[in-house]
Protein backbone atom coordinates (compact mmCIF):
# COMPACT_ATOMS: atom_id res chain seq x y z
CA UNK A 1 0.00 0.00 0.00
CA UNK A 2 1.00 3.79 -0.71
CA UNK A 3 1.89 5.70 2.37
CA UNK A 4 1.75 9.41 1.41
CA UNK A 5 4.11 11.87 3.61
CA UNK A 6 0.76 14.13 4.11
CA UNK A 7 -2.81 13.87 3.72
CA UNK A 8 -4.57 16.92 3.26
CA UNK A 9 -8.51 16.87 4.76
CA UNK A 10 -10.44 20.13 2.83
CA UNK A 11 -9.81 21.89 -0.15
CA UNK A 12 -10.09 25.19 0.56
CA UNK A 13 -7.35 28.28 0.29
CA UNK A 14 -5.54 27.07 3.09
CA UNK A 15 -5.65 23.41 2.03
CA UNK A 16 -4.30 23.89 -1.38
CA UNK A 17 -1.07 25.80 0.10
CA UNK A 18 -0.74 23.21 2.30
CA UNK A 19 -0.41 20.78 -0.66
CA UNK A 20 1.99 23.90 -2.41
CA UNK A 21 3.99 23.79 0.29
CA UNK A 22 4.30 19.72 0.22
CA UNK A 23 4.98 20.18 -3.43
CA UNK A 24 7.69 22.43 -3.07
CA UNK A 25 8.99 20.29 -0.68
CA UNK A 26 8.92 17.08 -2.78
CA UNK A 27 6.68 15.57 -0.16
CA UNK A 28 3.57 13.15 -1.53
CA UNK A 29 0.61 14.48 -0.81
CA UNK A 30 -3.54 14.43 -1.51
CA UNK A 31 -5.83 16.42 -0.64
CA UNK A 32 -9.65 15.13 0.07
CA UNK A 33 -11.74 16.86 -0.29
CA UNK A 34 -15.79 16.50 0.12
CA UNK A 35 -16.96 19.04 -2.54
CA UNK A 36 -15.80 21.27 -5.20
CA UNK A 37 -12.26 23.31 -5.28
CA UNK A 38 -12.50 25.51 -2.24
CA UNK A 39 -15.97 24.06 -1.92
CA UNK A 40 -17.03 26.90 0.65
CA UNK A 41 -16.47 29.62 -1.16
CA UNK A 42 -18.60 28.36 -3.76
CA UNK A 43 -21.14 28.46 -1.59
CA UNK A 44 -20.90 32.09 -0.65
CA UNK A 45 -23.69 34.40 -1.77
CA UNK A 46 -23.00 35.33 -5.76
CA UNK A 47 -22.00 38.52 -5.35
CA UNK A 48 -20.53 38.53 -2.14
CA UNK A 49 -17.11 41.08 -1.35
CA UNK A 50 -14.48 39.87 0.79
CA UNK A 51 -12.98 42.30 3.47
CA UNK A 52 -9.67 41.48 2.34
CA UNK A 53 -8.05 42.87 -0.42
CA UNK A 54 -6.28 40.32 -3.13
CA UNK A 55 -2.71 40.32 -1.84
CA UNK A 56 -4.08 38.87 1.45
CA UNK A 57 -6.31 36.27 -0.32
CA UNK A 58 -2.87 35.01 -2.22
CA UNK A 59 -0.91 31.27 -1.43
CA UNK A 60 2.26 30.84 -2.34
CA UNK A 61 3.33 34.14 -3.53
CA UNK A 62 1.23 33.82 -6.75
CA UNK A 63 -0.28 37.05 -7.73
CA UNK A 64 -3.84 37.49 -7.14
CA UNK A 65 -5.14 40.50 -9.75
CA UNK A 66 -8.69 41.51 -8.90
CA UNK A 67 -10.03 44.96 -11.14
CA UNK A 68 -11.91 45.73 -7.86
CA UNK A 69 -10.40 47.07 -4.42
CA UNK A 70 -11.76 43.98 -2.63
CA UNK A 71 -12.18 40.85 -4.84
CA UNK A 72 -15.44 38.95 -4.88
CA UNK A 73 -16.48 35.44 -5.06
CA UNK A 74 -15.74 34.84 -8.92
CA UNK A 75 -12.55 36.15 -8.49
CA UNK A 76 -11.50 34.36 -6.05
CA UNK A 77 -12.90 31.07 -7.52
CA UNK A 78 -10.66 31.53 -10.40
CA UNK A 79 -7.86 32.60 -8.64
CA UNK A 80 -7.82 29.04 -5.82
CA UNK A 81 -8.98 27.22 -8.80
CA UNK A 82 -6.81 28.40 -11.39
CA UNK A 83 -3.63 27.37 -8.94
CA UNK A 84 -5.35 23.92 -8.62
CA UNK A 85 -5.23 23.42 -12.38
CA UNK A 86 -1.86 25.39 -13.20
CA UNK A 87 -0.18 23.59 -10.15
CA UNK A 88 -1.79 19.89 -10.56
CA UNK A 89 -2.39 19.56 -7.67
CA UNK A 90 -3.07 16.04 -6.53
CA UNK A 91 -6.84 16.64 -5.05
CA UNK A 92 -9.81 14.08 -4.41
CA UNK A 93 -12.90 15.72 -5.28
CA UNK A 94 -16.08 14.86 -3.92
CA UNK A 95 -14.89 12.47 -1.90
CA UNK A 96 -16.37 13.03 1.99
CA UNK A 97 -13.85 11.60 4.76
CA UNK A 98 -15.96 9.22 7.41
CA UNK A 99 -13.07 8.10 9.30
CA UNK A 100 -9.28 8.82 10.47
CA UNK A 101 -7.80 6.18 12.82
CA UNK A 102 -3.60 5.89 13.42
CA UNK A 103 -1.88 2.45 13.94
CA UNK A 104 1.99 1.97 14.27
CA UNK A 105 2.67 5.76 13.69
CA UNK A 106 0.64 5.38 9.98
CA UNK A 107 -2.97 7.36 9.96
CA UNK A 108 -5.43 5.04 7.99
CA UNK A 109 -8.49 7.61 6.14
CA UNK A 110 -11.47 5.90 5.25
CA UNK A 111 -13.62 8.06 2.96
CA UNK A 112 -17.05 7.02 0.74
CA UNK A 113 -14.68 6.03 -1.95
CA UNK A 114 -11.80 4.12 -0.30
CA UNK A 115 -9.04 3.64 2.15
CA UNK A 116 -6.14 5.68 2.31
CA UNK A 117 -2.72 5.92 4.29
CA UNK A 118 -0.46 8.89 5.47
CA UNK A 119 2.53 9.23 8.01
CA UNK A 120 0.74 12.69 8.78
CA UNK A 121 -2.76 14.35 8.55
CA UNK A 122 -3.94 18.09 8.40
CA UNK A 123 -7.35 18.60 8.97
CA UNK A 124 -8.44 22.11 6.61
CA UNK A 125 -11.95 22.08 6.82
CA UNK A 126 -12.72 25.45 7.56
CA UNK A 127 -16.36 26.05 9.22
CA UNK A 128 -19.25 26.71 6.80
CA UNK A 129 -20.79 23.32 6.75
CA UNK A 130 -22.80 22.75 9.93
CA UNK A 131 -25.59 26.10 10.05
CA UNK A 132 -25.90 27.20 13.66
CA UNK A 133 -28.93 26.51 14.94
CA UNK A 134 -31.70 28.34 17.04
CA UNK A 135 -33.21 25.07 18.38
CA UNK A 136 -36.60 26.50 18.08
CA UNK A 137 -39.98 25.34 17.16
CA UNK A 138 -40.41 25.84 13.05
CA UNK A 139 -37.00 25.47 12.18
CA UNK A 140 -37.28 22.97 10.33
CA UNK A 141 -39.77 24.53 7.96
CA UNK A 142 -38.94 24.88 4.29
CA UNK A 143 -38.96 28.68 4.25
CA UNK A 144 -36.40 28.60 6.82
CA UNK A 145 -32.98 29.37 4.94
CA UNK A 146 -29.31 29.04 6.51
CA UNK A 147 -27.46 29.66 3.50
CA UNK A 148 -28.14 32.82 1.33
CA UNK A 149 -27.22 32.65 -2.37
CA UNK A 150 -28.98 35.77 -4.26
CA UNK A 151 -31.84 38.12 -2.93
CA UNK A 152 -34.11 37.21 -6.28
CA UNK A 153 -36.34 34.33 -4.84
CA UNK A 154 -37.64 36.97 -2.54
CA UNK A 155 -38.60 39.75 -4.53
CA UNK A 156 -42.04 41.47 -2.57
CA UNK A 157 -41.58 38.80 0.26
CA UNK A 158 -42.05 39.42 3.78
CA UNK A 159 -38.33 38.30 4.77
CA UNK A 160 -37.14 38.15 8.62
CA UNK A 161 -33.27 38.10 8.48
CA UNK A 162 -31.85 36.83 12.00
CA UNK A 163 -28.18 37.92 12.75
CA UNK A 164 -26.27 41.16 12.40
CA UNK A 165 -22.93 39.85 11.16
CA UNK A 166 -21.50 40.61 7.66
CA UNK A 167 -24.03 37.63 6.10
CA UNK A 168 -27.23 39.21 8.14
CA UNK A 169 -26.18 42.78 6.50
CA UNK A 170 -25.73 41.69 3.42
CA UNK A 171 -28.87 39.51 2.99
CA UNK A 172 -31.43 42.23 4.88
CA UNK A 173 -29.41 45.00 2.26
CA UNK A 174 -29.75 42.88 -1.47
CA UNK A 175 -33.06 41.23 -0.34
CA UNK A 176 -34.40 44.86 0.33
CA UNK A 177 -33.48 46.59 -2.73
CA UNK A 178 -34.89 43.38 -5.18
CA UNK A 179 -38.65 45.24 -3.43
CA UNK A 180 -38.66 42.49 -0.45
CA UNK A 181 -39.96 43.84 3.16
CA UNK A 182 -37.27 43.25 5.17
CA UNK A 183 -37.14 42.59 9.47
CA UNK A 184 -34.49 41.98 11.09
CA UNK A 185 -34.21 40.25 14.26
CA UNK A 186 -31.15 40.58 16.03
CA UNK A 187 -30.06 39.44 20.06
CA UNK A 188 -27.60 42.14 20.29
CA UNK A 189 -28.18 45.98 21.00
CA UNK A 190 -26.54 47.14 17.57
CA UNK A 191 -25.43 46.47 14.24
CA UNK A 192 -22.01 43.88 14.63
CA UNK A 193 -18.92 46.48 14.38
CA UNK A 194 -17.19 43.27 12.24
CA UNK A 195 -19.25 44.33 9.52
CA UNK A 196 -17.91 45.72 6.77
CA UNK A 197 -16.63 49.34 6.95
CA UNK A 198 -18.21 50.06 3.73
CA UNK A 199 -21.12 48.25 4.51
CA UNK A 200 -22.28 49.32 8.28
CA UNK A 201 -23.51 53.14 7.30
CA UNK A 202 -25.33 51.49 4.53
CA UNK A 203 -27.56 49.37 7.04
CA UNK A 204 -27.42 51.69 9.84
CA UNK A 205 -29.26 54.15 7.29
CA UNK A 206 -31.65 52.17 6.21
CA UNK A 207 -32.72 50.81 9.43
CA UNK A 208 -32.62 54.67 10.65
CA UNK A 209 -35.40 55.98 8.07
CA UNK A 210 -37.35 52.36 8.53
CA UNK A 211 -36.71 51.19 5.04
CA UNK A 212 -35.65 48.13 7.23
CA UNK A 213 -37.28 47.25 10.25
CA UNK A 214 -34.55 45.99 13.15
CA UNK A 215 -35.39 44.82 16.76
CA UNK A 216 -32.45 44.90 18.77
CA UNK A 217 -32.16 42.53 22.12
CA UNK A 218 -34.67 40.54 20.78
CA UNK A 219 -35.31 36.71 19.91
CA UNK A 220 -37.17 34.44 17.68
CA UNK A 221 -38.86 32.01 19.92
CA UNK A 222 -41.08 30.04 17.10
CA UNK A 223 -41.51 29.69 13.38
CA UNK A 224 -45.07 28.91 11.72
CA UNK A 225 -45.99 28.28 8.27
CA UNK A 226 -47.36 32.11 7.66
CA UNK A 227 -45.91 34.05 10.80
CA UNK A 228 -42.51 34.46 13.06
CA UNK A 229 -43.28 34.59 16.97
CA UNK A 230 -40.44 36.98 18.88
CA UNK A 231 -39.68 38.61 22.02
CA UNK A 232 -37.81 41.88 21.79
CA UNK A 233 -36.40 44.12 24.36
CA UNK A 234 -39.34 44.96 26.33
CA UNK A 235 -39.65 41.11 27.03
CA UNK A 236 -43.52 41.34 24.74
CA UNK A 237 -44.05 38.53 22.54
CA UNK A 238 -44.67 39.65 18.88
CA UNK A 239 -46.38 38.01 15.74
CA UNK A 240 -45.44 39.38 12.27
CA UNK A 241 -46.71 37.49 8.93
CA UNK A 242 -43.33 36.22 7.57
CA UNK A 243 -42.97 34.10 4.01
CA UNK A 244 -39.11 33.44 4.37
CA UNK A 245 -36.57 33.09 7.73
CA UNK A 246 -32.89 33.78 6.34
CA UNK A 247 -31.05 32.76 9.87
CA UNK A 248 -27.85 34.23 9.12
CA UNK A 249 -26.87 32.62 12.56
CA UNK A 250 -23.11 31.61 11.68
CA UNK A 251 -21.57 28.06 11.43
CA UNK A 252 -19.41 25.65 12.91
CA UNK A 253 -16.70 23.29 12.38
CA UNK A 254 -17.41 19.50 12.27
CA UNK A 255 -16.45 19.16 16.40
CA UNK A 256 -17.69 15.79 16.21
CA UNK A 257 -15.29 14.59 13.83
CA UNK A 258 -12.19 16.02 15.53
CA UNK A 259 -13.32 14.63 18.32
CA UNK A 260 -13.51 11.39 16.75
CA UNK A 261 -9.93 12.12 14.86
CA UNK A 262 -8.61 12.22 18.75
CA UNK A 263 -8.29 16.15 19.30
CA UNK A 264 -8.93 17.45 22.36
CA UNK A 265 -11.75 20.51 22.29
CA UNK A 266 -11.34 22.98 25.28
CA UNK A 267 -13.68 24.97 27.17
CA UNK A 268 -17.57 26.49 26.01
CA UNK A 269 -15.80 27.29 22.74
CA UNK A 270 -14.56 23.98 22.20
CA UNK A 271 -11.02 25.15 21.07
CA UNK A 272 -9.03 22.43 19.38
CA UNK A 273 -5.91 21.72 21.54
CA UNK A 274 -2.46 22.54 19.43
CA UNK A 275 0.75 23.90 19.23
CA UNK A 276 0.59 27.23 18.33
CA UNK A 277 3.91 27.31 17.23
CA UNK A 278 3.51 23.92 14.92
CA UNK A 279 -0.10 23.56 14.44
CA UNK A 280 0.41 19.67 15.41
CA UNK A 281 -2.52 18.72 17.96
CA UNK A 282 -2.47 16.28 21.26
CA UNK A 283 -2.48 13.17 18.73
CA UNK A 284 1.33 13.06 16.79
CA UNK A 285 1.70 13.93 13.10
CA UNK A 286 -2.09 15.13 13.24
CA UNK A 287 -2.37 19.28 12.82
CA UNK A 288 -4.97 21.87 11.77
CA UNK A 289 -4.48 24.50 9.60
CA UNK A 290 -6.99 27.27 8.60
CA UNK A 291 -10.37 28.87 10.85
CA UNK A 292 -11.03 25.21 12.57
CA UNK A 293 -8.57 26.01 14.23
CA UNK A 294 -11.00 28.46 16.27
CA UNK A 295 -13.08 26.25 17.53
CA UNK A 296 -16.16 28.12 17.81
CA UNK A 297 -14.59 31.21 17.64
CA UNK A 298 -14.73 31.25 13.76
CA UNK A 299 -13.92 34.62 13.27
CA UNK A 300 -10.52 34.14 14.97
CA UNK A 301 -8.71 32.89 11.93
CA UNK A 302 -9.27 33.42 8.25
CA UNK A 303 -7.65 33.51 4.73
CA UNK A 304 -4.96 36.37 5.46
CA UNK A 305 -4.03 35.06 8.90
CA UNK A 306 -3.42 31.51 8.33
CA UNK A 307 -1.75 30.95 5.19
CA UNK A 308 1.48 30.72 7.98
CA UNK A 309 -0.17 28.16 8.91
CA UNK A 310 0.86 25.19 5.75
CA UNK A 311 4.86 26.57 6.00
CA UNK A 312 4.86 26.02 9.85
CA UNK A 313 3.16 22.66 9.62
CA UNK A 314 5.37 21.64 6.54
CA UNK A 315 9.09 22.48 8.40
CA UNK A 316 7.92 20.79 11.72
CA UNK A 317 7.06 17.91 9.56
CA UNK A 318 10.47 17.64 7.82
CA UNK A 319 12.36 18.44 11.33
CA UNK A 320 11.56 15.01 12.61
CA UNK A 321 12.78 13.09 9.22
Amino acid sequence: MEILDILIIGGGPIGLNCALEAQKNDLTYLIIEKGTIVNSLYNYPLYMRFFSTAEKLEIDNIPFISTAPKPGRQEALEYYQGIARQRNLNINLYEKVEKVSKSNEVFTVKTLKGQYYAKNLIISTGFYDIPNLMNIPGENLPKVKHYYTEPYPYAKQKIVVVGSSNSAVDAALETYRKGAEVTMIIRHSEISKSVKYWVKPDIENRIAEGSIKAFFNSEIIEIKEHSVIFKDEKGEINEIENDFVLAMTGYLPDFDFLRNSGIELQGDCLNPLYNTGTMETNVPDLYLAGVVCGGKDTHLWFIENSRIHAEMIVRNILSKS
